[in-house]
């Protein structure tokens, strides 16, 4: 419909910019009123635009972007987005050699989050954290503490996209993923994080210390506390330090019970 047929089926006349003739009217006639052009589609109430969010960008919008600018960006995401996103990252080239993103898995208000270093060959073809031995190994672990994976337990790598051959990360290659680590901990806010082996306990808490001088004690990472353990991986290959593995859970429950019953 025209402005002009909708003024009149508003009952309104249309409105004219001051001292501009009507229609027809005499060259000498004294304009009858004063008249302020108004636009309808201003004057009418507008609906209420939806919150501008933060989605997930596709490879070629991410690479436009500075390291900083990224980290802010990422900082934003919501659990909705957050697997697409690593899907689409293209920050360091295992984007290029990996067969699936690996962003992590379990219960997105876990107290409890599980950290290791990166995928392994079938967390690469899966697409989820610790689903091989290594997987199974840290289940069995978890079930002698009862509890379970996605029951109060998250599971994350530093890395989300496996490293060919399973070699150790290079620094630009954890950087890459560090924003994506940190957006997981702030969404999930555990109570405790268990950084499984020397290299997720390396990135997280920059350091090069042995495990062994690192077991027995909380450590922090941002605002959580943490522990550290061997990963599952490496008790496959050295079963005697199962038992060193397990002395890190305990402690780990016990110092998690003592921080709930302080909150209480």
């Amino acid at each position: 419909m025209r402005r002009d047929e909708l003024l009149n089926a508003l009952g309104l006349t249309p409105w004219r910019l001051r001292g501009t003739a009507t229609p027809n009217a005499d060259a000498g006639a004294e304009p009858q009123q004063q008249h302020i052009a108004v636009d309808l589609a201003n004057a009418l109430p507008r609906e209420p635009q939806p919150e501008k969010t933060p989605s997930a960008l596709p490879a070629m919008a991410q690479e436009t972007l500075s390291p900083d600018g990224r980290a802010q960006r990422i900082a934003q995401l919501s659990w909705d987005l957050f697997a697409a996103d690593v899907a689409a990252c293209t920050a360091c080239d295992l984007c290029k050699t990996r067969t699936k993103p690996v962003p992590g898995v379990g219960d997105v208000r876990a107290r409890w989050l599980f950290i290791g270093e990166g995928p392994g060959a079938d967390e690469d073809r899966k697409g989820e954290p610790f689903v091989g031995q290594a997987g199974k190994l840290l289940d069995q672990m978890l079930a002698a503490l009862g509890m379970k994976r996605g029951n109060d337990v998250y599971i994350a790598n530093v890395l989300k996209c496996r490293p060919p051959n399973n070699r150790a990360p290079t620094p630009q290659e954890a950087d890459a993923c560090r924003p994506y680590l940190e957006r997981q901990i702030a969404l999930i806010q555990p109570k405790i994080i268990v950084a499984l082996g020397k290299s997720a306990a390396m990135l997280l808490l920059n350091t090069d210390a042995s495990i062994a001088s690192l077991r027995g004690r909380v450590h922090r990472y941002r605002e959580a506390p943490l522990v550290v353990t061997y990963h599952p991986a490496y008790l496959l290959r050295n079963p005697a330090d199962k038992a060193k593995s397990w002395e890190d859970l305990v402690f780990t429950k016990r110092h998690l019970e003592s921080v709930l019953a302080s909150e209480c």
